[in-house]
């Protein structure tokens, strides 16, 4: 009997376990808890097809007015995995309303085909990329990417070459990170979605500009740390004081340092 009553913990810590491995997608990508995405005003609708058949969607915001400097790159912009295109793009185009914005909806966040996962973000970025550059023949591309999305812009930084990248809330590694938050959980063995941001830019020469949140408690500052010390030519960095994982968008010292942020990707 009382050996019984041990397994009972046991037990019940390898349902633990089978949950997080089963439903880990579900937590890191919630697709269906994502509302209706609406066109943002003046924006153009953008679609690509993936090599399994997939299509993903998304929108061109071109700069207010019209116009725009000849040397002004090109953003791309790559949310949070609670964000879809519409919100990213308007986002991105509040902040620099001179520049193109391209955003993509993730696969498997509708309008989007297909399931979402890290290999499959990661991958897409560079047909998102490749059309870009389609688009805008000779026009440098920065790729802005905000939480989640910073990792999907470190591994587009590994593989295409850009004039530099905007990472907010960034981290060294998902995995680490979710590591972090459950200590009790052997995350390397269970998890599915390897994102090794600090792997893929160590080494690459390309301008970093990195914004942070001080009282983050998602991604935690030893995260970003680590991000900070792999980045060869890290040309900005800002830690937002009082700024948490998500307050940070409506602050307007973040504003202005994302502004300042650009500003030093374009100096070089």
């Amino acid at each position: 009997m009382m050996w019984k009553l041990l397994l009972i913990p046991v037990f019940l810590y390898a349902i633990i376990l089978a949950f997080l491995f089963a439903f880990q997608d579900r937590l890191l990508f919630p697709t269906k808890m994502i509302g209706a995405a609406t066109a943002p005003t003046g924006a153009a609708a953008l679609s690509l097809q993936t090599p399994g058949g997939e299509t993903l969607h998304g929108y061109h915001i071109p700069p207010t007015g019209g116009s725009v400097a000849p040397d002004a790159p090109v953003l791309i912009g790559f949310g949070g995995n609670g964000w879809n295109a519409a919100t990213a793009a308007e986002y991105l185009h509040d902040l620099y309303p001179d520049h193109h914005v391209v955003v993509f909806h993730y696969r498997g966040y509708a309008p989007s085909t297909g399931r979402a996962g890290a290999a499959a973000l990661t991958e897409d970025s560079l047909l998102v990329h490749d059309s870009v550059a389609r688009r805008f023949p000779g026009r440098r591309i920065v790729a802005v990417g905000f939480s989640i999305g910073t990792g999907v812009a470190a591994y587009l930084g590994s593989r295409r070459e850009l004039a530099g990248l905007i990472l907010v809330t960034p981290f060294d590694s998902l995995e680490a990170v979710a590591a972090g938050h459950y200590p009790w959980v052997p995350v390397r063995l269970l998890f599915r979605h390897p994102t090794p941001s600090a792997q893929w830019l160590r080494g690459r020469g390309l301008p970093v500009a990195i914004l942070a949140g001080e009282d983050d408690t998602l991604v935690r500052r030893e995260r970003t740390d680590v991000l900070r010390t792999a980045v060869p030519n890290l040309v900005f960095d800002r830690t937002i004081a009082g700024a948490g994982h998500n307050d940070i968008y409506h602050r307007s010292d973040f504003q202005a340092a994302m502004a300042a942020a650009l500003t030093a990707l374009e100096r070089g």
